[in-house]
């Protein structure tokens, strides 16, 4: 059975590809390997190179700045919290989430469930609460709210970056496929379901806090939940920055369990060391693949502040779902055959990756620097390529220094190949 769906809105366009791509290619590795199907080993190597070097590492760093500013905000409600405090308690949630994602798989998934509950009631907490103020009448707020905001073009991308950054996720789902019961059904059903779940959940939490609080003072507040709190809830506002803090580091726990299958299937494929392919040999999870992200997100950590983050990581990362969603066109001419369970109108992937693809291209004009940093970085990749993965004629002491490295890293990790390596 195929099914189609009506138009959706905006911020389901992709998820709906996403979908379509899960159910047809029931392979983990998300982004990687939907570009490794559709145009082959040359740009799915520079996708995960740039997912390596820049795309996941600054994400982490952007979700674990918001969740080491919350978590410290009981402690420091009459005054400005140091910008070193928050980077420091962030820096221990980061290395918290790896140690746990490298320690039991299954406890990384109980986790994740109760953190995703605190975020539903953390949304809850605040759209009660703002529902309240509405039927008193409250909604001064609402009038002239964009009055005064620059509406120039060059403005567009960070808008759009900032937005689909709050939406994204969707694509999480995909990078576990093979881990996946009923890929055809329930991968469809869960972007589907979360989807509306989010899209209602965020938009009812900023209809909550217009009630309450200006778009001026909006904008100036740096913990917007906090301020909403401050103004209702009396005694009670202490909770809401802990579940907010919760929520966050619930993103980072999924996203590092998400992404270390990535460079796990990408290992695999030979185009990453075979290092990050292996498991720890009694917990068996991929602890190369999640521990080669620590240094390099600390990096962004301390180098970084939240919209340059944002914008350096958001050009690469939509550059390629632009790709992928184009990528799902190609393939209805390539390989007509292929069987879809799932498909959506084909309007919709032309316009989410024309879309991807323009507000990429403006903000390296918008944003020069960050921008033009992380095309340089994706640039890379291509002699990367060529230099580690087609060149087979590599001196024999440099190969035989790649191997010692890897038995090294073997002894000190506890790691062997995977069973999917040893078949092979």
């Amino acid at each position: 059975m195929v099914y189609r769906l009506s138009p959706p809105r905006p911020n389901r366009q992709c998820a709906l590809c996403y979908a379509e791509l899960g159910t047809c290619i029931k392979k983990s590795g998300g982004h990687y390997t939907y570009i490794l199907e559709a145009f082959g080993p040359l740009p799915a190597f520079v996708r995960v190179w740039v997912e390596l070097l820049i795309i996941r590492p600054a994400a982490t760093a952007v979700i674990s700045l918001a969740f080491g500013r919350y978590i410290l905000e009981p402690f420091f409600m009459q005054c400005e919290i140091p910008e070193l405090a928050i980077k420091l308690i962030t820096a221990v949630g980061i290395t918290l989430v790896m140690v746990l994602n490298s320690t039991s798989v299954s406890w990384s998934a109980r986790i994740q469930m109760f953190l995703t509950f605190c975020k539903l009631v953390a949304i809850l907490i605040i759209i009660v609460p703002g529902v309240i103020q509405l039927i008193k009448g409250e909604t001064q707020h609402f009038k002239n709210a964009f009055a005064g905001n620059d509406a120039s073009v060059l403005g567009l991308p960070l808008a759009f970056y900032s937005g689909m950054y709050a939406y994204s996720g969707w694509f999480y789902l995909n990078f576990v496929t093979e881990e996946v019961e009923n890929p055809e059904k329930n991968i469809p059903l869960a972007i589907c379901i979360s989807m509306i779940i989010v899209t209602v959940g965020y938009v009812l939490t900023n209809v909550a806090y217009f009630t309450t609080i200006s778009a001026g003072e909006l904008l100036l507040s740096k913990a917007v939940a906090v301020t909403f709190a401050e103004r209702l809830m009396g005694n009670f506002s202490l909770a809401v920055p802990v579940f907010v803090a919760l929520s966050c580091f619930g993103s980072m726990n999924g996203g590092i369990f998400a992404v270390s299958r990535m460079f796990f299937v990408a290992s695999r494929e030979g185009h990453l060391p075979e290092i990050l392919s292996m498991i720890h040999v009694r917990k068996h999870t991929p602890l190369p693949a999640v521990i080669v992200l620590h240094p390099l997100t600390m990096i962004m950590l301390f180098n970084g502040d939240l919209y340059s983050l944002l914008n350096f990581l958001s050009f690469a990362r939509w550059l390629f779902i632009g790709l992928v969603v184009a990528g799902l066109i190609y393939l209805r001419y390539k390989r007509p055959d292929m069987p879809r369970p799932f498909k959506v109108p084909l309007f919709i992937p032309a316009l989410f990756s024309f879309t991807c693809l323009f507000m990429v291209a403006l903000s390296l004009y918008s944003d020069p620097v960050n921008t033009g940093i992380g095309f340089a970085i994706t640039l890379t990749g291509i002699p990367a390529y060529y230099l580690f993965i087609v060149w087979d004629k590599k001196p024999k002491w440099f190969r035989k220094l790649l191997d010692r490295v890897t038995r090294t890293l073997q002894i000190l990790l506890e790691v062997i190949p995977s069973e999917e390596d040893q078949k092979s």
